[in-house]
């Protein structure tokens, strides 16, 4: 597991590019996704300490995945 790390969610590239170049300047690990699945790869592989996620994405909202993260073995020690 990273230190530190904190998974970005957020479909529209200049958001998430933003964010993360914030987070970096303070000494965050960031990782990016563009969707709730790309979040679910992310999550499983790299166990981020933190996600901010965007609510309404395309496909799968981050409503909804809020909801399998918080019901989730996997994930359960992550604050969504």
């Amino acid at each position: 597991m990273l230190t530190n790390t904190i998974l970005v969610v957020e479909d529209e590239k200049a958001i998430r590019d933003m964010i993360k170049v914030v987070l970096t300047k303070a000494g965050y690990t960031v990782l990016t996704a563009g969707s709730s699945e790309e979040a679910l790869v992310s999550i499983a592989d790299l166990r981020p300490d933190l996600i901010l996620l965007d609510w309404m994405m395309p496909g799968s909202s981050g409503i909804e995945l809020a909801r399998r993260l918080k019901n989730g073995e996997l994930n359960k020690d992550i604050s969504p």
